[in-house]
């Protein structure tokens, strides 16, 4: 038997064995190196602090209704309009409908789905689509914290454990709330509440179950989903969303069968950018004193206020009286509800108003313009516009003033007369203003000239006070900024023809110190801000300040309301409230106003063209405004008097009536009654002489 041949040994496990071994230390390789990377480059990243994602959140502006409840007015907001809304407040229909169509098993894992994770791994590396899916609702919330969002493996893993470290420090009812508040709903609106008020104009703690759906269907595809773009689109995700609620329990088969059958009513809430979006000139008032407060308040500059005001979730509180800001609204916003020119012209009638409490410098309405508003933050005529006050600024550059000095009294007699009879000490030039109508009444009091609007009347007392007072009483004491050094000028003072002119606001500002027994209280819009916490930002008291004595005031109310019952200010009578207040009319009546005040509110009116023209009316515009305003307003008030006071003896420093008498003569009359006077005092001298040459009789002693 030959000897077998000894098996040759087979080389291919050996290579196997070595093909294995360097997979094996290549995969043990490659777990060290995604461990280091894990360990050096994502996870110290994974941590995240709410704290650091202050999200802009919409600000909100709040009034007082009659029934002192705080109702919304509108609300302010930058690119992101969002109004936070806690967790109790969310319905758990919204919740439940949330969780059901976009992560079912999220009350289960640790914020990781790792059977969608791994599914969605899959797809990408398998069936080569570019995108992960798969993302859970913390995941999600991760990104829009991050806004992160691109499509790549480094950040997928750091998504994942941010995530899971996430879900330690956070339960799940904060990330509902946090995710409900985030997340993009379309129109406009980042969270559940702007989403329901823009829908179905609404708060989202009064939402039904279908509603719910339907705005829950809505964040896969903002723009394909939004109700107002397809409602079809919309009815089909809502059935989606209601049927995984029905199939994983969350809801009842009627609730289900009701919810699929109800018709939904979609409506544009005031949040909704297609909504009107212009702001009325009240709210734009409001905006600009919280900016400008808070940039004050801050040492911020007003850009850097603007973007807190509008972004910051603020609780503004203003001071509109909505009832009586809707009768401004009536007539300001109807243009035949204004008075008519009588000349034709077709250039439209302008008007600014601003209606003040004098009690408390409140605001309570205000108009910036007539017509239907347009624009946001235009021209505002009541607020920004300067115009020439004319006479209306007499009583606080000129007669208010001179009383709380002591100068004058309502009853001090003064001279009616041309500049050939009145030679002025402060003014070099043979300048003196005219009357108009071109009319002189001769001697008369200081409340007639008030009365009457005599402008020779308010140089002389300006004369007696000097501009340089009159302007430092109105900047220091009655909060009048507009007007500039130049003005200390008997034209711009005594005659209401400053350089640039004064605010409607500022007027009625001014106004009320007269109102409120002397106590000046500086003109606001709002009373408080908050921030989104509920801490005061801005605590806006009043400001006030003692302009006049309170005896001033009532004197200076006495000879207001005799203006307005009998003078230039007659169209302004109310039928059921006293009035107090002065006209004013600029040059060629390019300008006409009526500043006036009742025991309750004082108001201030401008009306004139944008770009000046002669204005011709029937009357004064100004005024026939005011009062179909103001006794719309006071139609249901109690009757009040005002507080009054005569003012006291006249002062007499324009000189006795005899004084004044001589100083009215013309110059041929002073001749001629200097010749009278000297004929008249020879006559007596003659008789004197005569009576003395007559023989005289001495009685004889008695015997």
């Amino acid at each position: 038997m030959e000897n077998a041949k000894p098996r040759k040994r087979s080389n291919v496990w050996p290579v196997i064995g070595t093909i294995l071994l360097i997979g094996i230390l290549t995969a043990l390789l490659f777990l060290c190196i995604f461990a280091f990377y894990i360990k050096t480059c994502i996870i110290p990243t994974t941590k995240l602090d709410l704290s650091d994602y202050a999200l802009n959140q919409t600000s909100t502006i709040y009034y007082e209704d009659s029934e002192g409840n705080w109702k919304e007015l509108t609300t302010l907001h930058g690119q992101e309009n969002r109004i936070w809304v806690d967790y109790d407040k969310i319905p758990k229909y919204m919740e439940k409908a949330l969780v059901s169509i976009e992560d079912k098993r999220f009350y289960r894992h640790n914020g990781v789905d790792w059977y969608r994770t791994a599914g969605a791994f899959v797809n990408m590396f398998v069936g080569m689509k570019n995108t992960f899916g798969g993302s859970t609702i913390t995941q999600q919330l991760i990104k829009n914290l991050t806004q992160q969002d691109d499509i790549t493996v480094q950040r997928k893993l750091l998504e994942i454990f941010q995530a899971i470290e996430f879900e330690k420090d956070h339960d799940k009812k904060e990330i509902i709330e946090w995710y409900l508040n985030t997340v993009y709903f379309g129109e406009g609106c980042y969270g559940v509440q702007t989403a329901a008020q823009t829908y179905f104009g609404k708060d989202v703690s009064e939402l039904s179950l279908a509603e719910c759906a339907a705005i829950v269907g809505i964040t896969n595809l903002p723009t394909y989903y939004d109700p107002f773009y397809s409602v079809e689109n919309n009815k089909a995700r809502q059935e989606d969303v209601l049927a995984c609620m029905y199939d994983q329990g969350y809801i009842s088969k009627k609730e289900y069968e009701e919810a699929v059958a109800e018709e939904l009513d979609f409506v544009r809430g005031e949040n909704s950018p297609s909504a009107s979006s212009v702001r009325s000139y009240y709210t734009e008032t409001v905006i600009s004193d919280v900016i400008k407060d808070l940039a004050a308040e801050k040492g911020i500059s007003e850009i850097a206020a603007q973007t807190l005001v509008y972004n910051a979730g603020y609780e503004i509180y203003c001071c509109l009286d909505k009832d009586i800001q809707d009768k401004v609204d009536k007539v300001y916003e109807d243009l035949d509800a204004l008075p008519k020119a009588t000349n034709g012209t077709s250039s439209q009638l302008q008007s600014g108003i601003v209606i003040m409490d004098q009690y408390t410098g409140e605001i309570v309405a205000l108009s910036g313009g007539t017509g239907k508003k347009t624009i946001n933050f235009g021209l505002n005529r009541a607020t920004k516009t300067t115009r020439p006050p004319g006479s209306s600024i007499k009583p606080i550059a000129v007669y208010g003033p001179a009383v709380e000095y002591g100068l004058i009294s309502p009853s001090t007699l003064v001279l009616d007369a041309d500049g050939s009879h009145i030679k002025l000490q402060g003014v070099k030039t043979d300048w003196f203003p005219k009357n108009s109508p071109n009319q002189y009444d001769g001697i008369m009091t200081i409340k007639e000239a008030l009365r009457d609007s005599k402008n020779t009347v308010s140089v002389q007392i300006m004369d007696k006070l000097t501009p340089s007072a009159s302007l430092d009483f109105l900047r220091n004491r009655l909060g009048v900024t507009s007007l500039i050094d130049g003005d200390a000028d008997y034209a711009a003072l005594a005659l209401g023809q400053p350089h640039y002119g004064i605010t409607v606001r500022e007027m009625a500002q001014a106004y009320c110190a007269l109102a409120n027994d002397g106590t000046f209280t500086k003109a606001r819009t709002y009373t408080m801000v908050k921030d989104r916490s509920g801490n005061v930002v801005l605590d806006n008291q009043p400001q006030t300040q003692q302009a006049f004595s309170a005896e001033t005031a009532r004197t200076m109310t006495y000879m207001l309301n005799y203006a307005a019952t009998y003078g230039t200010g007659y169209e302004s009578r109310l039928s059921n409230m006293p009035v107090a207040g002065k006209t004013g009319t600029t040059s060629a009546n390019k300008d006409r106003w009526f500043c006036g005040y009742t025991p309750y509110y004082t108001c201030a009116v401008w009306t004139g063209y944008d770009t000046p023209e002669k204005m011709r009316f029937s009357g004064n515009p100004a005024t026939q405004i005011w009062q179909d305003i103001m006794e719309d307003i006071h139609k249901d008030l109690k009757y009040k008097e005002f507080k009054m006071s005569t003012g006291g003896a006249a002062t007499g420093i324009f000189g006795s009536r005899s004084e004044l008498e001589e100083q009215k003569l013309t110059e041929a009359e002073r001749q001629k009654k200097a010749e009278e006077e000297a004929k008249k005092k020879a006559e007596e001298e003659a008789k004197k002489n005569q009576d003395t040459d007559a023989p005289t009789f001495t009685a004889s002693p008695a015997a």
